[in-house]
């Protein structure tokens, strides 16, 4: 379904693009029985209900006039903010997120963990630079790269 997800970001990035906000993320997944195509939008100090409506409208009527249709299944439609545990995908969230409290999920563990969460303090390249709290003492962390499976912002409590 990579496919779908190439199609509708490609269709949904002019029309995002025209309204001056960001397509952080499109998905195309099966929950149950049901398809859902999924567009996640930002702008700075947050995204509306009604500008998600727009998108969604936009977006709808340009699906609707393709032939072949691309999702010949049925699906749902959902264009919505981030939220506050936004995904971190593109190089751009990942150096806006610098000085924020961020939750990493790895594909093999490091230093015997599968995730941390902390303070993002670097960004390069290679690594990203983590302050964690171990224990209640600070220790600051270097993460390759090439073995964080998903990263996000996360929300500290």
């Amino acid at each position: 379904m990579d496919n779908v997800v190439d199609i509708v970001s490609a269709l949904a990035k002019p029309i995002v693009d025209a309204h001056h906000f960001e397509l952080v993320d499109v998905e195309f997944v099966r929950e149950g029985k049901s398809w859902y195509l999924r567009l996640y939008i930002d702008k700075p100090g947050g995204i509306t209900i009604d500008e998600c409506a727009l998108v969604s409208d936009e977006l709808s009527e340009k699906l609707d006039n393709i032939d072949p249709d691309p999702i010949p299944q049925a699906y749902f439609l959902e264009v919505s903010s981030p939220g506050a545990e936004r995904p971190l995908k593109k190089e751009a969230d990942y150096e806006r997120a610098v000085g924020h409290y961020v939750h990493l999920s790895f594909y093999q563990k490091v230093n015997g963990e599968k995730a941390y969460e902390g303070t993002l303090t670097s960004v390069n390249d290679d690594e990203l630079g983590l302050k964690v709290n171990l224990k209640g003492r600070m220790k600051d962390l270097v993460i390759p790269r090439k073995n964080v499976a998903k990263a996000r912002l996360a929300i500290k409590f």
